[in-house]
């Protein structure tokens, strides 16, 4: 059956969206490779180098740490407030659910007084899903402490309960702490700590917190996937257009020929080919008319 020009209008027009549509989703892919290299290549650049003081990274009060130095290790020195302890929940380390410890550390910055909060660490859910097994105090007095300086976490849109967070937002990490917001008013930093060490160790060490991950995914392969789709939608219109328009241009005679129409020739037992019923009445009609 030939088709008409409509359905093989229909059939480009189809063809074409579902092109686009498969280089968009390449496009998309592929920026995601790209933004997931450059966050491995700040990973690599920054994570192993030398610790440096937090006045060298940070300014003072109301400071935001800078893209560039983000997964860099910071000394700091100061004082924890256990007492503003709280829980980040729904952050599993090794796919082991439980709560990170975030305690206030107070310190100073171009001789002003700030409050940073540091993540020191991961403990395993208790009997009761809703809280920790336990919730070991940091060290007491000055303590040196290594942090993995990261950007402060967007503020999360889901309510703050019983002393714990669902990101790492310095404001609503202070606001659930039991003296935190009052203490830190106007005293904060755009960034937070993974704790690395304390010098002095605490009593009980926690669960430390993993290093970043610098698995690049399956993003530039799924980008070369979606642009072979892209032209398996054209070239298989191109094909089918071409494979239908040249079966429709072999004619009635040719079928009758001894040379194959497309070209090759016909196996010697199959060159007189039989010709239709019909068309054999039609012949001893002619020949023998009544």
């Amino acid at each position: 059956m030939t088709r008409t020009r409509r359905q093989w209008v229909t059939l480009g027009l189809g063809a074409v969206v579902l092109a686009a549509l498969c280089v968009t989703a390449a496009f998309w892919q592929w920026h995601r490779y790209t933004d997931r290299e450059a966050q491995i290549a700040l990973v690599e650049a920054n994570y192993t180098s030398d610790p440096v003081p937090l006045d060298d990274v940070l300014g003072g009060p109301g400071d935001v740490l800078a893209p560039d130095d983000v997964w860099r290790p910071a000394v700091v020195v100061g004082e924890y407030v256990p007492q503003d302890t709280v829980l980040l929940r729904n952050r599993p380390v090794n796919s082991t659910p439980g709560f990170h410890l975030l305690v206030p550390l107070r310190t100073q910055l171009d001789g002003q007084d700030v409050v940073l909060v540091v993540d020191r660490g991961f403990v395993p859910l208790g009997a009761d899903a809703s809280e920790p097994a336990a919730v070991p105090d940091p060290p007491t007095g000055e303590v040196a402490v290594t942090v993995t300086l990261r950007a402060d976490e967007p503020a999360s849109d889901h309510d703050a309960n019983q002393a714990t967070v669902a990101a790492i937002n310095t404001e609503q990490v202070l606001a659930v702490g039991a003296t935190g917001e009052a203490r830190a008013a106007g005293a904060t930093v755009g960034a937070y700590g993974q704790l690395r060490t304390e010098d002095p160790a605490a009593d009980t060490a926690l669960v430390p917190l993993p290093a970043p991950d610098t698995d690049p995914g399956s993003h530039l392969s799924y980008a070369f996937q979606w642009a072979i789709f892209a032209i398996g939608a054209v070239g298989g219109y191109v094909v089918l257009w071409r494979r239908e328009t040249r079966a429709a241009t072999v004619t009635a005679g040719q079928l009758l020929a001894d040379d194959d129409p497309l070209g090759g020739s016909r196996p010697p037992r199959t060159r007189r080919r039989k010709v239709d019923e019909e068309f054999e009445d039609a012949l001893v009609d002619s020949a023998h008319p009544r």
